[in-house]
């Protein structure tokens, strides 16, 4: 489905239904230098399991038009204009890392909206090593490799896979290189510079779900702790950790990720 917003034409993942108001809706928001790939077994399981699906390629992400926001804070009005645009009243919100952010925002602003909150690859603060964050603008490559090393798990990163015969890491390497330059350091350096994650959290009433993977070496499990506390108003919070997994636990766990979103999504059965 492609819409306007704020000017610009915008791509969102539906799974080639449209969208009806009678059927719940979840919102998937993808991470830094990704689109609405990263999704492709979720957003599938749930379309075909009777949900309308929003996932969309942020601006200047995947097939959307315009310059990537600079901020966390903007890509989440962006988010909750989306929402709006295409009619829609009460949603779940699922995002992973930096999507994890924007979410976790979009709750905080707009709590009649949301419905549940699924936060995974979630840490706050969301610090970028400055090395990274400089190969982010002036060593694309090297940017790339980096994020490849910390992002997967050692198996993943020796050939093994979910999927026979894919190699994860030079399929990540790969979507990373679609984005157009610059939008993989202002997505990182949004990241970076987001202050708001306590205040936010206190500020979210709906059940939230944590989704961490054991050997994630970008938001580790333990660094997901002080976040969890700030959540003192949400209706209740739990964690799932997959085993095995890395930072990308879309791809190198995606029949746990999914086992973990859905059983939370049905939880409440008036969705």
């Amino acid at each position: 489905m492609k819409l306007d917003l704020s000017g610009h034409r915008s791509y969102c993942y539906t799974g080639g239904r449209p969208l009806a108001p009678e059927r719940p809706t979840v919102v998937f928001i993808h991470g830094a230098g990704h689109d609405h790939s990263v999704w492709s077994l979720q957003t599938r399981y749930f379309v075909s399991h009777g949900w309308n699906v929003l996932a969309p390629d942020l601006p200047g992400h995947g097939s959307s038009d315009g310059p990537a926001l600079a901020s966390i804070e903007a890509l989440a009005d962006w988010v909750l204009a989306l929402v709006a645009g295409v009619g829609c009243r009460r949603v779940m919100l699922a995002g992973h890392s930096m999507g994890s952010l924007i979410a976790l925002e979009a709750a905080a602003r707009a709590p009649d909206l949301v419905s549940r909150l699924a936060l995974l690859g979630a840490s706050f603060p969301m610090p970028v090593a400055a090395p990274l964050l400089d190969a982010t603008q002036n060593a694309r490559d090297r940017a790339h490799g980096m994020i490849n090393q910390w992002s997967y798990a050692p198996r993943s990163q020796l050939g093994a896979g979910s999927i026979p015969g894919i190699n994860l890491t030079a399929l990540n390497e790969r979507l990373m290189q679609r984005q157009a330059p610059g939008v993989l350091h202002r997505d990182m350096s949004a990241c970076n510079a987001y202050a708001a994650g306590f205040e936010s959290a206190a500020r979210v009433r709906c059940p939230v779900l944590f989704v961490s993977a054991e050997l994630d070496r970008m938001t580790p499990v333990k660094a997901l702790a002080p976040l969890a506390q700030a959540l003192g108003s949400a209706e209740s919070v739990r964690q799932a950790v997959l085993p095995g997994a890395g930072h990308a636990m879309m791809v190198e766990a995606p029949g746990a990720v999914l086992d973990a979103l859905w059983n939370f999504a049905r939880a409440d059965t008036s969705l």
